[in-house]
Order: structure tokens, then C-alpha cells, then sequence
């Protein structure tokens, strides 16, 4: 172990990083026999929680049409009416209702060449949040839940995992949740990003509360005793969860009253707007995963109209959270990704509007190892398949997973004794790391 800690000293003056390090010092020690293979994975993620590593997903609930956002097609018929503007990167553009964003072009990754099968929303939606399509036999764990699992650090006392606003199904991130993972990695809904989550404050003083937690962990134990251990397990699980929150300094976190108001009309009077600025807030008090989510982009009609209001809503609070991100330090271990869970036909129909389309759409990722102003693929010129460098779903999960430093790989049980990879096959996309 000293010899490896030697090599550290030797390799760190030439630059290497400290997932290098553990690197080293994991081979020398499994070589020495000091540690075995189990040993080094804790190791690992100990580190990987170490680094704070997060994620802010930006979810545009509906189906976000690609033509009118960051793969436009002026000039074209199935263009329609939407225009492309410059960005802050020569040669990308991107369309001309997202201003903001083209000021900070230069920190994104565009992928114009995402393809998939699902074109059903509750379908698409359980696909793109969890990497599997639906099944009866099991519920499958939500990415972020299974993100929070692998790196969240057990010493941060508010939730690792955190959805802000509305969507669809309800519950968790599109409804779907932490599966079989259990309740320790359910996501912590917010409502109403500019205001404090309902029953976070302590009535009548810390004391008594701490009392009454004492008295029911003494109902709960007469009904485990009778047989009831698992529900009591998992409803002590829930209520650890709660009172570390309601009890922590961290609850400010959920409070935007503390930010500058400059800084707030950055991110835009939206609730999506100050959703981001939460997200921001949160990771930077140690939450490791955060859905900000924002809809409807499902545009059967009056496309052209929708979506440009839609943009309007989300183009301020994307790029401030990006600008704000990198001017704190930030950027570099948050992951940030903009998707939805499938395009819109390149043809426009009768009734102006974009049906789903999940042959060719497009997705954008920034920070956490990302090297921006790129674009990744491309669809044809008409918009109907795509080009070059197809992306799959299961390739972005790879590549989110290779950001935050998580083995796509990893296998967890499910409750009917099947090991699930945390990502059912894809590759990463090499490009999108320089």
C-alpha cells in the first residue's frame, strides 16, 4: 500500500486525477492480496461519493418536437415555420425561440441522431426514465434511483433524490420510482418549486417531537413483534427519511428566498424557471439526483404556437442553471440532461400540429465531463430518419452512467431473484467526452 501511495505522489505531479489514484492504489493492493475484489467496488464508491458527483434532468413531459428546438430544418417544407438562429458556437444553430440557450451553446452537447421504438407516452416515458420497457413482472428502479444507490452519500441528511413539479402518472419521475430498490431511493416530491415543501417545519418545539417519534417507534415495535416486520421496517425507513429533513439545517436548501432577485429573473418567473434555481440549490447542498420537469410538449395541434410559448418558459431557466452551474464550480461534476420521451413527425398534419415520433429526435447533454459545443449525429435533411451516428436510449444511459462514474453494468436483484443491470445493453458514446 505505501509503494502504491508512493506511484500516487510520482503520478499525481504529472497530473493524474484522484479516480486515477483509487485506480492505482486498488490494482497494487488486490496484487499485494490486502484487498479483494468487493473490497475495491466499496472503495470505488466511497470515492465516487466523495466527489459529489449529481445530475439535473430536465424533462419535458409530452414529447418536445425536435424541429422546434435544437434540430431545425428552415427552408425545408416540413421546416414549417420555425427559424434558426446562431449560437455562441460558429456553424450550430438551433431554433429561434431559445435565445438563452445559444448564449450557452458552447458548454452543450447536442444529439440530433437519438432513435428508439416507443412512441406511446406511458410507454416511452417508463422507457426513458429507467432504461427498460414496461413489464408486469417487475418494476423497474427510475435511473436516478439507481444513480442515488451507487454514489449518494449516506451523511447528507436531505433526500438524494428529489422531483420538482408536475408530470405524468403523478408520482415519482413520470410515474415510475425506485422499484425494488426500496423507499430509501423514492424521489422527494416538490410541488411548488418557489415555495417550502408542506410539513418540513417542527411544531411545538424539536422535544416533543422527538417524543412522539419515541412513542410511535413503540407502537410499531408491539405490531412488528405480531408479525408485521416488513411493513414496520419500511414505514421506519420513511420516517428516518422525514425527520432527518425536518430536522436538518439543509431543509434551507428548499427555501429560494435567500437567492438575489437578480439572480432569480435570470431563471425566469416560471415555475420550471425556478424549478432549475432549486435544482441548483439542492445539488449544491449535496442531492444527488433532481428532475425538474416541465409539459405539455405533446403539439397534435398548433404546433408552431405551442411550442414557441413552451420555449419561452424553459429557455431562461436552462441556461441560467448552465451559466450558474459553471460560475459556482459546479459544472464539472453536475450532469445536466434536456430530453423527453420521444420527437414529432417532420410532416406537419391538417391541424398545424406534430404527431410522436420516435424514429429521429433529440437530446442535450452538459457538465460532467461533457465536452460542449458539439453536436452529436444528425438526421437527413427532410427530418424523417436519422443520418449518421445513430443514438440509442440504452446509449445514453451508458454514457450518463460513464459521466457520473457508475458501472451501467452493475447488476442488482430484483425481488423474483433476477439480476437487472442497471443498463440493459448500449455503449457509450465516446464522442460526447471529447
Amino acid at each position: 500500500m505505501f509503494q502504491a501511495w508512493q506511484e500516487h505522489v510520482r503520478l499525481n505531479r504529472q497530473g493524474l486525477s484522484r479516480r486515477g489514484f483509487m485506480h492505482a492504489v486498488s490494482a497494487s493492493a488486490i496484487a499485494a492480496g490486502t484487498l479483494s475484489f468487493r473490497d475495491v467496488v466499496t472503495v470505488r464508491a466511497d470515492d465516487l461519493r466523495r466527489q459529489g458527483r449529481s445530475m439535473i434532468l430536465l424533462w419535458m413531459q409530452g414529447g418536445p418536437s425536435q424541429l422546434e428546438t435544437f434540430d431545425p430544418k428552415p427552408g425545408h417544407e416540413n421546416g414549417g415555420e420555425t427559424k434558426a438562429i446562431d449560437t455562441n458556437v460558429p456553424g450550430i444553430q438551433i431554433a429561434e425561440a431559445w435565445t438563452n440557450v445559444a448564449k450557452v451553446a458552447d458548454q452543450l452537447a447536442i444529439i440530433r441522431s437519438m432513435t428508439n421504438k416507443e412512441g406511446q407516452h406511458d410507454r416511452a416515458t417508463y422507457q426513458l426514465h429507467t432504461g427498460y420497457i414496461p413489464s408486469g413482472s417487475v418494476k423497474h428502479p427510475a435511473l436516478g434511483s439507481n444513480i442515488a444507490h451507487e454514489i449518494a452519500s449516506a451523511e447528507v441528511d436531505i433526500p438524494s433524490v428529489v422531483a420538482i413539479g408536475g408530470g405524468r402518472g403523478g408520482m415519482g419521475f413520470g410515474g415510475t420510482s425506485a422499484g425494488f430498490l426500496g423507499v430509501d431511493y423514492e424521489p422527494f416530491q416538490v410541488a411548488d418549486p418557489s415555495r417550502l415543501p408542506d410539513n418540513v417545519a417542527v411544531a411545538n418545539g424539536e422535544g416533543r417531537y422527538r417524543r412522539r417519534l419515541g412513542l410511535l417507534g413503540q407502537i410499531e415495535q408491539e405490531f412488528a413483534q405480531r408479525g408485521g416486520e416488513v411493513v414496520v421496517d419500511n414505514h421506519r425507513r420513511i420516517y428516518d427519511k422525514a425527520s432527518k429533513l425536518v430536522l436538518s439545517p439543509k431543509t434551507k436548501a428548499f427555501d429560494l428566498s435567500d437567492e438575489p432577485q437578480s439572480l432569480k429573473q435570470q431563471y425566469g418567473s416560471s415555475s420550471f424557471g425556478q424549478g432549475c434555481l432549486l435544482a441548483r440549490r439542492l445539488v449544491e447542498a449535496g442531492v444527488t439526483f433532481v428532475e425538474v420537469r416541465h409539459g405539455s410538449w405533446d403539439t397534435h395541434q398548433d404546433n408552431f404556437e405551442s411550442t414557441t410559448r413552451l420555449a419561452g418558459e424553459v429557455d431562461p431557466g436552462f441556461a441560467a442553471l448552465i451559466s450558474d452551474l459553471k460560475d459556482r464550480g459546479l459544472l464539472e461534476t453536475t450532469l445536466v440532461a434536456w430530453m423527453g420521451e420521444f420527437g414529432r413527425t417532420p410532416r406537419v398534419n391538417p391541424r398545424g400540429g406534430r404527431d410522436h415520433y420516435p424514429r429521429v429526435f433529440n437530446a442535450v447533454l452538459a457538465g460532467g465531463g461533457v465536452k460542449g459545443g458539439q453536436v452529436i449525429g444528425a438526421s437527413t435533411k427532410d427530418g424523417t430518419a436519422v443520418d449518421h451516428d445513430p443514438v440509442s436510449v440504452p446509449d445514453l444511459f451508458c454514457s450518463i452512467c460513464h459521466s457520473l462514474g457508475v458501472d451501467p453494468a452493475k447488476e442488482n436483484m430484483s425481488p423474483l431473484g433476477r439480476p437487472m443491470k442497471i443498463v440493459d445493453g448500449g455503449q457509450v458514446v465516446s464522442t460526447l467526452f471529447g
